[in-house]
Protein backbone atom coordinates (compact mmCIF):
# COMPACT_ATOMS: atom_id res chain seq x y z
CA UNK A 1 0.00 0.00 0.00
CA UNK A 2 1.40 3.32 -1.09
CA UNK A 3 1.66 6.22 2.18
CA UNK A 4 -0.49 8.91 1.71
CA UNK A 5 1.43 12.33 1.02
CA UNK A 6 0.79 15.22 3.26
CA UNK A 7 -0.34 18.08 1.18
CA UNK A 8 0.40 21.68 3.06
CA UNK A 9 -2.98 22.94 2.94
CA UNK A 10 -3.02 26.25 4.04
CA UNK A 11 0.46 25.91 5.45
CA UNK A 12 2.22 29.08 5.49
CA UNK A 13 5.53 28.48 7.10
CA UNK A 14 8.97 27.07 5.52
CA UNK A 15 10.02 25.58 8.56
CA UNK A 16 7.45 23.31 8.80
CA UNK A 17 6.50 22.31 5.44
CA UNK A 18 10.15 21.27 5.26
CA UNK A 19 10.91 19.71 8.70
CA UNK A 20 7.32 18.06 8.49
CA UNK A 21 7.59 16.03 5.21
CA UNK A 22 4.63 18.37 3.24
CA UNK A 23 4.89 17.99 -0.11
CA UNK A 24 6.76 20.96 -1.71
CA UNK A 25 6.79 22.60 -4.85
CA UNK A 26 10.28 24.22 -5.10
CA UNK A 27 9.66 28.17 -5.85
CA UNK A 28 12.98 29.04 -4.63
CA UNK A 29 14.79 29.82 -7.93
CA UNK A 30 12.58 32.62 -7.51
CA UNK A 31 13.60 33.98 -4.68
CA UNK A 32 16.99 33.08 -6.23
CA UNK A 33 16.22 36.29 -8.99
CA UNK A 34 14.77 38.01 -5.95
CA UNK A 35 17.45 38.45 -3.90
CA UNK A 36 19.91 38.90 -7.13
CA UNK A 37 17.54 41.40 -9.03
CA UNK A 38 17.04 44.15 -6.61
CA UNK A 39 16.36 45.20 -3.06
CA UNK A 40 12.82 46.60 -2.90
CA UNK A 41 9.61 44.71 -3.73
CA UNK A 42 6.10 44.59 -3.64
CA UNK A 43 3.78 41.39 -5.33
CA UNK A 44 -0.09 41.03 -4.64
CA UNK A 45 -1.51 37.79 -5.60
CA UNK A 46 -5.01 36.93 -4.35
CA UNK A 47 -5.89 35.34 -1.05
CA UNK A 48 -4.63 31.38 -0.26
CA UNK A 49 -2.24 31.74 -3.19
CA UNK A 50 1.12 31.41 -1.40
CA UNK A 51 1.96 34.83 -1.14
CA UNK A 52 2.79 34.28 3.07
CA UNK A 53 4.70 30.75 2.41
CA UNK A 54 7.07 32.96 -0.07
CA UNK A 55 7.83 35.27 2.61
CA UNK A 56 8.53 32.54 5.28
CA UNK A 57 11.09 30.68 2.29
CA UNK A 58 12.85 34.31 2.25
CA UNK A 59 12.74 34.81 6.13
CA UNK A 60 14.14 31.68 6.38
CA UNK A 61 16.77 32.20 3.74
CA UNK A 62 17.88 35.54 5.05
CA UNK A 63 18.45 33.54 8.84
CA UNK A 64 20.74 31.32 7.26
CA UNK A 65 18.58 28.50 7.87
CA UNK A 66 20.91 26.23 5.45
CA UNK A 67 19.66 23.29 6.28
CA UNK A 68 15.97 23.56 5.29
CA UNK A 69 17.09 24.05 1.28
CA UNK A 70 18.63 21.10 0.83
CA UNK A 71 17.93 19.48 -2.04
CA UNK A 72 16.17 22.48 -3.70
CA UNK A 73 16.88 25.15 -6.18
CA UNK A 74 18.65 27.78 -3.48
CA UNK A 75 20.83 24.86 -1.88
CA UNK A 76 22.60 24.43 -4.65
CA UNK A 77 23.02 28.20 -6.12
CA UNK A 78 23.75 29.68 -2.90
CA UNK A 79 27.51 29.26 -2.68
CA UNK A 80 28.20 30.76 -6.32
CA UNK A 81 25.54 33.67 -5.36
CA UNK A 82 27.34 34.61 -2.12
CA UNK A 83 30.63 34.61 -3.85
CA UNK A 84 29.67 36.72 -6.92
CA UNK A 85 27.92 39.35 -3.63
CA UNK A 86 31.97 38.64 -1.76
CA UNK A 87 30.05 37.31 1.23
CA UNK A 88 29.97 33.90 3.92
CA UNK A 89 27.67 31.85 1.97
CA UNK A 90 24.29 31.76 4.15
CA UNK A 91 24.79 34.90 5.64
CA UNK A 92 22.24 35.67 8.51
CA UNK A 93 20.43 39.40 8.47
CA UNK A 94 18.35 40.85 10.95
CA UNK A 95 14.83 40.25 9.78
CA UNK A 96 11.68 41.62 10.50
CA UNK A 97 8.05 39.82 9.67
CA UNK A 98 5.17 41.94 9.86
CA UNK A 99 1.96 40.31 9.10
CA UNK A 100 -1.46 42.57 8.87
CA UNK A 101 -3.81 39.18 8.30
CA UNK A 102 -4.92 38.08 11.58
CA UNK A 103 -6.87 41.44 12.65
CA UNK A 104 -10.84 42.13 12.60
CA UNK A 105 -10.24 45.85 12.10
CA UNK A 106 -13.13 47.32 13.46
CA UNK A 107 -11.48 50.70 14.93
CA UNK A 108 -8.69 52.60 14.59
CA UNK A 109 -6.96 51.17 17.93
CA UNK A 110 -7.48 47.39 16.03
CA UNK A 111 -4.29 48.72 13.42
CA UNK A 112 -2.38 50.58 15.89
CA UNK A 113 -2.65 47.46 18.31
CA UNK A 114 -1.53 45.57 15.95
CA UNK A 115 1.45 47.05 14.79
CA UNK A 116 2.15 47.81 18.02
CA UNK A 117 2.33 44.37 19.21
CA UNK A 118 4.62 43.54 16.32
CA UNK A 119 7.29 46.18 16.99
CA UNK A 120 7.07 45.57 20.30
CA UNK A 121 8.56 41.78 20.06
CA UNK A 122 11.89 43.61 17.89
CA UNK A 123 11.93 46.28 20.39
CA UNK A 124 12.89 44.03 22.97
CA UNK A 125 15.71 42.66 21.35
CA UNK A 126 17.03 45.86 19.28
CA UNK A 127 16.06 48.13 22.03
CA UNK A 128 13.55 51.61 21.88
CA UNK A 129 14.80 54.92 22.85
CA UNK A 130 12.62 57.98 24.60
CA UNK A 131 12.17 59.80 21.33
CA UNK A 132 10.32 56.84 19.77
CA UNK A 133 7.00 57.87 20.29
CA UNK A 134 5.26 57.34 17.31
CA UNK A 135 4.59 54.03 15.64
CA UNK A 136 6.49 54.96 12.25
CA UNK A 137 9.20 56.36 14.37
CA UNK A 138 9.84 53.25 16.42
CA UNK A 139 9.82 51.19 13.20
CA UNK A 140 12.61 53.44 12.40
CA UNK A 141 14.21 53.29 15.15
CA UNK A 142 14.45 49.65 15.30
CA UNK A 143 16.03 49.42 11.33
CA UNK A 144 18.53 51.68 12.71
CA UNK A 145 19.47 49.95 15.76
CA UNK A 146 19.43 46.28 13.99
CA UNK A 147 22.17 47.53 11.59
CA UNK A 148 24.53 49.17 14.00
CA UNK A 149 24.10 46.21 16.39
CA UNK A 150 24.61 43.37 13.86
CA UNK A 151 26.89 45.40 11.47
CA UNK A 152 24.24 43.77 8.71
CA UNK A 153 21.58 45.36 6.88
CA UNK A 154 18.04 44.71 7.41
CA UNK A 155 15.47 42.33 5.82
CA UNK A 156 11.54 43.99 6.23
CA UNK A 157 8.80 41.58 4.91
CA UNK A 158 5.36 42.93 5.20
CA UNK A 159 2.45 40.01 4.84
CA UNK A 160 -1.07 41.35 3.69
CA UNK A 161 -0.01 44.80 4.02
CA UNK A 162 -3.62 46.09 2.91
CA UNK A 163 -5.72 43.47 5.08
CA UNK A 164 -6.71 46.65 7.10
CA UNK A 165 -7.51 48.74 4.09
CA UNK A 166 -9.82 45.67 2.36
CA UNK A 167 -11.77 45.51 5.59
CA UNK A 168 -12.55 48.48 5.63
CA UNK A 169 -13.84 49.28 2.38
CA UNK A 170 -17.53 49.96 4.20
CA UNK A 171 -16.36 52.51 6.56
CA UNK A 172 -14.80 55.40 4.34
CA UNK A 173 -13.68 57.48 7.47
CA UNK A 174 -12.17 54.24 9.53
CA UNK A 175 -10.68 53.27 5.56
CA UNK A 176 -9.15 56.78 5.88
CA UNK A 177 -7.77 56.78 9.05
CA UNK A 178 -6.08 53.15 8.47
CA UNK A 179 -4.58 55.03 4.77
CA UNK A 180 -2.88 57.57 7.20
CA UNK A 181 -1.29 55.24 9.47
CA UNK A 182 -0.08 52.91 6.91
CA UNK A 183 1.09 55.49 4.77
CA UNK A 184 3.65 56.85 7.73
CA UNK A 185 4.53 53.78 8.74
CA UNK A 186 5.24 52.30 5.55
CA UNK A 187 7.39 55.37 4.22
CA UNK A 188 9.63 54.51 6.73
CA UNK A 189 10.77 52.19 4.22
CA UNK A 190 11.67 55.64 2.22
CA UNK A 191 13.68 56.91 4.81
CA UNK A 192 15.65 54.07 5.55
CA UNK A 193 17.41 52.34 2.37
CA UNK A 194 20.89 52.62 3.54
CA UNK A 195 19.92 50.98 6.07
CA UNK A 196 18.23 47.51 4.17
CA UNK A 197 19.32 44.53 2.40
CA UNK A 198 15.91 43.42 0.90
CA UNK A 199 11.92 44.16 1.37
CA UNK A 200 8.96 42.59 0.32
CA UNK A 201 5.65 43.68 0.93
CA UNK A 202 2.34 41.29 -0.51
CA UNK A 203 -1.30 41.91 -0.47
CA UNK A 204 -4.22 41.78 -2.36
CA UNK A 205 -4.23 44.83 -4.53
CA UNK A 206 -2.26 47.33 -5.32
CA UNK A 207 -3.81 50.62 -3.47
CA UNK A 208 -2.93 53.72 -4.78
CA UNK A 209 -2.11 56.66 -2.02
CA UNK A 210 -0.72 54.76 0.40
CA UNK A 211 2.83 55.28 0.32
CA UNK A 212 4.66 52.69 -1.13
CA UNK A 213 3.85 53.36 -4.80
CA UNK A 214 4.34 57.30 -4.56
CA UNK A 215 7.02 57.01 -1.65
CA UNK A 216 8.89 54.47 -2.74
CA UNK A 217 10.67 54.97 -6.09
CA UNK A 218 13.00 52.22 -6.11
CA UNK A 219 10.08 49.70 -5.81
CA UNK A 220 9.73 46.84 -8.40
CA UNK A 221 6.34 45.55 -8.57
CA UNK A 222 6.31 42.07 -9.45
CA UNK A 223 2.39 41.51 -9.58
CA UNK A 224 2.34 41.46 -13.76
CA UNK A 225 5.64 41.19 -14.85
CA UNK A 226 6.14 37.98 -17.01
CA UNK A 227 9.25 36.32 -14.99
CA UNK A 228 7.17 36.21 -11.93
CA UNK A 229 4.39 34.76 -13.23
CA UNK A 230 4.48 31.52 -11.43
CA UNK A 231 6.08 32.67 -8.33
CA UNK A 232 2.55 31.83 -6.47
CA UNK A 233 0.49 29.24 -7.95
CA UNK A 234 1.24 25.68 -9.33
CA UNK A 235 2.19 25.77 -13.43
CA UNK A 236 1.16 22.77 -15.66
CA UNK A 237 4.49 21.50 -15.37
CA UNK A 238 4.76 21.79 -11.66
CA UNK A 239 1.60 19.68 -11.36
CA UNK A 240 2.67 16.58 -13.61
CA UNK A 241 6.14 16.35 -12.39
CA UNK A 242 5.18 17.13 -8.54
CA UNK A 243 1.91 15.32 -7.97
CA UNK A 244 2.06 12.74 -10.10
CA UNK A 245 1.10 9.49 -7.22
CA UNK A 246 -2.62 12.28 -6.18
CA UNK A 247 -3.49 12.43 -9.85
CA UNK A 248 -3.48 8.55 -9.68
CA UNK A 249 -5.07 8.24 -6.70
CA UNK A 250 -7.77 10.71 -7.88
CA UNK A 251 -8.10 9.49 -11.21
CA UNK A 252 -8.98 5.78 -9.53
CA UNK A 253 -11.15 7.57 -7.15
CA UNK A 254 -13.38 9.00 -10.14
CA UNK A 255 -12.95 6.59 -12.25
CA UNK A 256 -11.40 8.29 -15.04
CA UNK A 257 -7.91 8.46 -16.55
CA UNK A 258 -5.49 10.50 -15.83
CA UNK A 259 -5.87 12.11 -19.13
CA UNK A 260 -9.43 12.66 -18.25
CA UNK A 261 -8.84 14.01 -15.05
CA UNK A 262 -6.22 16.40 -15.42
CA UNK A 263 -8.70 18.40 -17.82
CA UNK A 264 -11.04 18.28 -15.06
CA UNK A 265 -8.75 19.64 -12.71
CA UNK A 266 -7.59 22.15 -15.65
CA UNK A 267 -11.00 23.50 -15.88
CA UNK A 268 -12.04 23.63 -12.58
CA UNK A 269 -8.83 25.14 -11.10
CA UNK A 270 -6.63 26.04 -13.77
CA UNK A 271 -6.44 29.11 -15.75
CA UNK A 272 -5.54 32.17 -13.61
CA UNK A 273 -2.65 34.76 -15.71
CA UNK A 274 -0.98 37.73 -14.31
CA UNK A 275 0.88 38.21 -17.42
CA UNK A 276 -0.26 37.96 -21.25
CA UNK A 277 3.37 36.57 -21.58
CA UNK A 278 3.37 34.60 -18.83
CA UNK A 279 3.06 30.87 -17.75
CA UNK A 280 -0.70 30.31 -16.31
CA UNK A 281 -1.51 28.93 -13.18
CA UNK A 282 -3.59 26.19 -11.37
CA UNK A 283 -5.21 27.85 -7.69
CA UNK A 284 -2.61 26.19 -5.48
CA UNK A 285 -4.75 26.14 -1.71
CA UNK A 286 -7.81 24.44 -3.98
CA UNK A 287 -5.28 22.19 -6.17
CA UNK A 288 -3.57 20.86 -2.75
CA UNK A 289 -7.15 20.63 -1.26
CA UNK A 290 -8.31 18.34 -4.05
CA UNK A 291 -5.17 16.21 -3.17
CA UNK A 292 -5.29 15.59 0.63
CA UNK A 293 -9.54 15.09 0.10
CA UNK A 294 -8.79 13.35 -3.40
CA UNK A 295 -12.18 14.75 -3.80
CA UNK A 296 -13.94 17.81 -6.51
CA UNK A 297 -15.35 20.98 -4.24
CA UNK A 298 -14.64 24.67 -4.37
CA UNK A 299 -11.79 25.07 -1.60
CA UNK A 300 -10.42 28.60 -2.26
CA UNK A 301 -13.83 29.95 -2.86
CA UNK A 302 -15.59 28.55 0.31
CA UNK A 303 -12.79 30.47 2.44
CA UNK A 304 -13.79 33.84 1.99
CA UNK A 305 -17.35 35.40 0.75
CA UNK A 306 -16.40 38.85 -1.16
CA UNK A 307 -19.63 40.51 0.49
CA UNK A 308 -18.24 44.25 -0.20
CA UNK A 309 -17.58 43.22 -3.73
CA UNK A 310 -20.79 41.66 -4.47
CA UNK A 311 -22.34 44.59 -2.86
CA UNK A 312 -20.79 47.32 -4.87
CA UNK A 313 -21.58 45.03 -8.15
CA UNK A 314 -25.04 45.56 -7.03
CA UNK A 315 -24.75 49.17 -6.27
CA UNK A 316 -23.27 50.52 -9.91
CA UNK A 317 -25.53 47.74 -11.86
CA UNK A 318 -22.86 46.37 -13.44
CA UNK A 319 -23.60 44.00 -16.06
CA UNK A 320 -22.99 40.58 -14.47
CA UNK A 321 -23.32 38.70 -18.09
CA UNK A 322 -19.90 40.86 -19.00
CA UNK A 323 -17.93 38.47 -16.89
CA UNK A 324 -18.58 35.87 -19.32
CA UNK A 325 -17.97 37.66 -22.41
CA UNK A 326 -14.57 39.85 -21.79
CA UNK A 327 -14.46 42.92 -20.22
CA UNK A 328 -11.70 45.11 -21.75
CA UNK A 329 -9.88 46.87 -19.08
CA UNK A 330 -6.67 49.58 -19.95
CA UNK A 331 -3.53 48.22 -18.64
CA UNK A 332 -2.79 51.48 -16.67
CA UNK A 333 -5.93 50.78 -14.72
CA UNK A 334 -5.33 47.51 -13.32
CA UNK A 335 -2.09 48.59 -12.18
CA UNK A 336 -3.48 50.58 -9.23
CA UNK A 337 -7.24 50.80 -7.10
CA UNK A 338 -8.46 54.11 -5.18
CA UNK A 339 -11.38 53.49 -3.10
CA UNK A 340 -12.58 56.85 -5.18
CA UNK A 341 -13.11 54.90 -8.26
CA UNK A 342 -16.19 53.75 -9.18
CA UNK A 343 -14.55 50.95 -11.48
CA UNK A 344 -14.73 47.61 -9.63
CA UNK A 345 -12.58 45.25 -12.13
CA UNK A 346 -9.49 46.18 -11.56
CA UNK A 347 -9.58 44.67 -7.94
CA UNK A 348 -11.69 42.05 -9.13
CA UNK A 349 -9.07 40.88 -10.96
CA UNK A 350 -6.41 41.51 -8.72
CA UNK A 351 -8.84 39.29 -5.69
CA UNK A 352 -8.70 36.61 -8.21
CA UNK A 353 -12.25 36.69 -9.28
CA UNK A 354 -11.11 37.54 -13.15
CA UNK A 355 -8.32 37.31 -14.91
CA UNK A 356 -6.40 37.80 -17.86
CA UNK A 357 -7.86 36.14 -20.97
CA UNK A 358 -6.25 37.94 -23.66
CA UNK A 359 -4.20 41.25 -24.33
CA UNK A 360 -5.48 44.20 -26.97
CA UNK A 361 -1.80 45.74 -27.79
CA UNK A 362 -3.14 48.68 -30.22
CA UNK A 363 -5.49 49.54 -27.22
CA UNK A 364 -3.18 48.85 -24.17
CA UNK A 365 -5.90 47.01 -22.73
CA UNK A 366 -6.53 43.85 -21.26
CA UNK A 367 -9.70 41.47 -21.76
CA UNK A 368 -10.40 39.36 -18.71
CA UNK A 369 -12.43 36.99 -17.48
CA UNK A 370 -13.68 34.14 -14.89
CA UNK A 371 -10.18 32.14 -14.25
CA UNK A 372 -12.40 28.63 -13.92
CA UNK A 373 -15.37 27.38 -13.38
CA UNK A 374 -14.78 27.37 -9.61
CA UNK A 375 -14.51 30.74 -9.41
CA UNK A 376 -17.08 30.99 -12.24
CA UNK A 377 -20.04 29.34 -10.72
CA UNK A 378 -19.47 29.77 -6.93
CA UNK A 379 -19.28 33.69 -7.50
CA UNK A 380 -22.71 33.17 -9.79
CA UNK A 381 -24.40 31.68 -6.82
CA UNK A 382 -22.83 34.66 -4.18
CA UNK A 383 -24.43 37.21 -6.53
CA UNK A 384 -27.83 35.13 -6.82
CA UNK A 385 -29.14 36.32 -3.03
CA UNK A 386 -28.38 39.89 -3.92
CA UNK A 387 -30.30 40.19 -7.23
CA UNK A 388 -33.69 38.01 -6.35
CA UNK A 389 -35.52 38.14 -3.26
CA UNK A 390 -34.56 36.03 0.20
CA UNK A 391 -37.50 33.46 -0.14
CA UNK A 392 -37.68 33.57 -3.81
CA UNK A 393 -37.75 30.18 -5.18
CA UNK A 394 -34.45 31.22 -7.73
CA UNK A 395 -32.73 29.46 -6.04
CA UNK A 396 -33.66 25.91 -5.69
CA UNK A 397 -36.43 25.91 -9.04
CA UNK A 398 -33.00 27.12 -11.29
CA UNK A 399 -32.41 22.95 -11.25
CA UNK A 400 -35.82 22.13 -12.44
CA UNK A 401 -35.04 23.76 -15.50
CA UNK A 402 -32.38 20.68 -16.84
CA UNK A 403 -34.77 17.89 -18.32
CA UNK A 404 -36.66 21.16 -19.88
CA UNK A 405 -33.82 22.07 -21.47
CA UNK A 406 -32.35 18.91 -23.02
CA UNK A 407 -35.59 18.04 -24.26
CA UNK A 408 -36.20 21.28 -25.87
CA UNK A 409 -39.88 21.77 -23.97
CA UNK A 410 -39.83 25.41 -24.44
CA UNK A 411 -43.02 25.47 -22.93
CA UNK A 412 -41.76 24.47 -19.30
CA UNK A 413 -38.68 26.64 -19.55
CA UNK A 414 -40.84 29.64 -20.52
CA UNK A 415 -43.51 28.99 -17.28
CA UNK A 416 -40.22 28.57 -15.02
CA UNK A 417 -38.94 31.58 -16.20
CA UNK A 418 -42.30 33.29 -15.37
CA UNK A 419 -42.17 32.11 -12.22
CA UNK A 420 -38.49 33.27 -11.78
CA UNK A 421 -39.07 36.44 -12.67
CA UNK A 422 -41.76 37.79 -10.49
CA UNK A 423 -38.99 37.04 -8.08
CA UNK A 424 -37.30 40.08 -9.23
CA UNK A 425 -37.14 42.74 -6.45
CA UNK A 426 -38.27 45.26 -8.78
CA UNK A 427 -39.47 48.06 -5.46
CA UNK A 428 -36.51 49.97 -6.16
CA UNK A 429 -36.10 50.02 -9.78
CA UNK A 430 -38.02 52.72 -11.93
CA UNK A 431 -35.81 52.60 -15.01
CA UNK A 432 -37.06 50.48 -17.77
CA UNK A 433 -33.83 49.67 -18.97
CA UNK A 434 -32.80 48.45 -15.63
CA UNK A 435 -35.90 45.99 -15.90
CA UNK A 436 -35.13 44.44 -19.36
CA UNK A 437 -32.13 44.12 -18.02
CA UNK A 438 -32.81 42.10 -15.16
CA UNK A 439 -35.05 39.79 -17.24
CA UNK A 440 -31.86 39.14 -19.45
CA UNK A 441 -29.76 38.52 -16.27
CA UNK A 442 -32.36 36.14 -14.74
CA UNK A 443 -31.94 34.14 -18.00
CA UNK A 444 -28.12 34.61 -17.74
CA UNK A 445 -28.28 33.11 -13.96
CA UNK A 446 -30.13 29.90 -14.72
CA UNK A 447 -28.41 28.42 -17.77
CA UNK A 448 -25.04 29.56 -16.50
CA UNK A 449 -25.50 27.56 -13.04
CA UNK A 450 -27.08 24.98 -14.75
CA UNK A 451 -23.27 24.57 -15.96
CA UNK A 452 -24.87 25.06 -20.03
CA UNK A 453 -22.53 26.94 -22.53
CA UNK A 454 -24.26 30.94 -22.37
CA UNK A 455 -23.50 33.44 -24.41
CA UNK A 456 -25.17 36.82 -23.47
CA UNK A 457 -25.66 39.35 -25.88
CA UNK A 458 -22.93 37.88 -28.66
CA UNK A 459 -22.38 40.53 -31.03
CA UNK A 460 -22.10 40.23 -34.99
CA UNK A 461 -21.22 42.95 -37.98
CA UNK A 462 -25.30 44.21 -37.82
CA UNK A 463 -26.03 43.48 -33.80
CA UNK A 464 -26.19 41.18 -30.81
CA UNK A 465 -28.54 38.34 -29.68
CA UNK A 466 -29.86 38.86 -25.75
CA UNK A 467 -28.91 34.85 -24.83
CA UNK A 468 -27.09 32.00 -26.62
CA UNK A 469 -27.61 28.65 -25.01
CA UNK A 470 -25.84 25.79 -26.29
CA UNK A 471 -26.36 22.48 -24.92
CA UNK A 472 -25.37 18.85 -26.54
CA UNK A 473 -27.92 18.49 -29.01
CA UNK A 474 -29.62 21.75 -28.98
CA UNK A 475 -28.70 25.77 -29.74
CA UNK A 476 -31.70 28.41 -28.19
CA UNK A 477 -31.54 31.99 -29.34
CA UNK A 478 -33.43 33.99 -26.86
CA UNK A 479 -34.22 37.82 -28.57
CA UNK A 480 -36.38 39.55 -25.50
CA UNK A 481 -37.96 42.74 -26.32
CA UNK A 482 -40.35 45.65 -24.16
CA UNK A 483 -43.55 45.13 -24.56
CA UNK A 484 -43.65 48.88 -25.97
CA UNK A 485 -41.06 47.62 -28.39
CA UNK A 486 -42.16 44.70 -30.12
CA UNK A 487 -44.08 41.57 -30.23
CA UNK A 488 -42.46 37.93 -30.56
CA UNK A 489 -42.47 38.27 -34.02
CA UNK A 490 -40.80 40.99 -34.15
CA UNK A 491 -38.30 39.55 -31.84
CA UNK A 492 -37.95 36.32 -34.04
CA UNK A 493 -37.67 38.42 -37.08
CA UNK A 494 -35.02 40.35 -35.74
CA UNK A 495 -33.25 36.86 -35.23
CA UNK A 496 -33.45 36.15 -38.64
CA UNK A 497 -32.64 39.60 -40.24
CA UNK A 498 -29.75 40.25 -37.77
CA UNK A 499 -28.48 37.03 -38.50
CA UNK A 500 -27.77 35.65 -34.74
CA UNK A 501 -28.29 32.12 -36.03
CA UNK A 502 -25.69 32.50 -39.14
CA UNK A 503 -22.62 30.61 -37.43
CA UNK A 504 -25.09 27.72 -36.42
CA UNK A 505 -26.18 27.12 -40.55
CA UNK A 506 -24.01 23.91 -40.40
CA UNK A 507 -24.19 22.34 -36.92
CA UNK A 508 -25.92 19.08 -36.99
CA UNK A 509 -27.60 20.79 -33.65
CA UNK A 510 -31.50 21.68 -33.75
CA UNK A 511 -31.60 25.14 -33.79
CA UNK A 512 -34.62 27.20 -32.31
CA UNK A 513 -35.77 30.66 -31.94
CA UNK A 514 -37.25 32.09 -29.07
CA UNK A 515 -39.00 35.36 -29.11
CA UNK A 516 -39.90 37.01 -26.00
CA UNK A 517 -41.94 40.66 -24.99
CA UNK A 518 -41.30 41.67 -21.75
CA UNK A 519 -44.59 43.44 -20.15
CA UNK A 520 -43.56 46.89 -18.28
CA UNK A 521 -46.87 46.08 -16.68
CA UNK A 522 -46.35 42.94 -15.16
CA UNK A 523 -43.28 43.14 -15.40
CA UNK A 524 -42.53 39.94 -16.55
CA UNK A 525 -42.58 37.79 -19.67
CA UNK A 526 -45.71 38.56 -21.74
CA UNK A 527 -46.01 36.49 -24.82
CA UNK A 528 -43.41 34.72 -26.62
CA UNK A 529 -42.89 32.33 -29.21
CA UNK A 530 -40.64 29.64 -30.88
CA UNK A 531 -39.54 28.84 -33.88
CA UNK A 532 -37.11 25.76 -35.59
CA UNK A 533 -34.61 27.24 -37.68
CA UNK A 534 -35.17 25.55 -41.16
CA UNK A 535 -38.21 24.31 -39.52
Amino acid sequence: MVTKRVMPVGEQSFSEVRNRGFVYVDKTQYVYQLISESKVYFLGRPRRFGKSLLLSTLKSYFLGEKELFEGLYLGHAEPDLAAAEGRPAWQEYPVFYFSLASERYVDEQALKGMLNQQLVQYEKRYGREPEDNTLSNRFRGIIRRACEQTTQQVVVLIDEYDRPLLATLHNPELHQTYKEILHAFYLVLKDSSDYLRFVLLTGVTRFSKVGIFSGLNNLKDLSMLPAYAGVCGITERELETNFAPEIESLAAALKLSQEKTLAKLKKRYDGYLFNEQGEHVYNPFSLLSVFSANYFSDYWYTTGTPTFLVEKLKAERFRIPDFGNGLSVRKREMENYSTESEDVVPILFQAGYLTIKSYLPQREAYVLGFPNDEVKYSFLENLMPLFYKKNSPFGTAVWDFQDAIEAGNVEAMMRKIEALLASVPYDNINDVEYRERDAQLALFFIFTLLGELVEAEVHNNLGRADIIVHTDGIIYIFELKLWSAGTPDDAIAQIKEQGYATPYLETDKKVLLIGASFDEEKRNVGAWKVEELGG
